[in-house]
């Protein structure tokens, strides 16, 4: 599978980047300062340096691609706007490249928490996450509103860790148990399972080790 990963410099991205070699994907990484955070030999590895507000690029980027996965990250005070502007650019070109399948990494307070509210509107949510839940939001509803077969990974604290295999994760819900941790690597794990398998497909998943 020819697969592009956005976000492909930070520690999911990373994990994201090594595992879909080793699955034997073809992958672009795409990113600002790709060349100086990439240092992987690999002949099914090409680098991409790019901005990702820029539609033509992004666009570029995903044409001839099979899936996109995002792990799109930043500072989390809410003046970053990578998370939300750059999934909604994403979509956009994905959309004109008629490019299907995306799985991206948005936050837990973007779950359920019952039928009417999510768990970034209860009480009791710790307000020092409530600026990046808006912008895992916006993605969520870039994604939700759009004619893409996709799927949202909301984890909870993510520990820059290797892959276990031993994690539990639910549609749309916070998994049980849910220990509010998840390593980079598991969590990668699972997108590159997900996009294999598509058990997910147009739903938020909880996830935890």
């Amino acid at each position: 599978m020819h697969i592009i990963i956005f976000g492909a410099t930070g520690q999911v991205g990373i994990q994201l980047v090594k595992q879909a070699l080793w699955k034997g994907h073809t992958v672009k990484a795409f990113g600002r300062n790709v060349f100086d955070f990439v240092d992987i030999e690999n002949d099914k590895l090409i680098l991409i340096k790019g901005a990702l507000f820029d539609e033509g690029e992004v666009r570029a980027a995903i044409a001839g691609t099979d899936a996109v996965l995002s792990a799109l990250g930043g500072a989390i005070n809410g003046t970053d706007k990578t998370r939300s502007l750059g999934m909604k650019n994403i979509v956009q070109q994905m959309t004109a490249t008629g490019v299907k399948r995306i799985i991206g990494i948005g936050g837990m307070g973007v779950l359920n928490a019952d039928d009417e509210h999510l768990l970034m509107d209860t009480e009791g949510y710790p307000p020092e996450y409530i600026p990046v839940s808006h912008e895992h939001r916006a993605a969520y509803e870039s994604l939700r509103n759009s004619h893409l077969d996709w799927t949202f990974v909301c984890p909870p604290d993510i520990q820059n860790a290797e892959a276990t295999g031993l994690f539990h994760t639910k549609a749309d819900y916070p998994p049980e148990p849910n220990r509010y941790s998840i390593t980079a690597g598991d969590l990668a794990l699972f997108m590159l399972n997900e996009l294999e398998k598509g058990a997910y497909l147009n739903m938020r998943v909880g996830i935890s080790n």
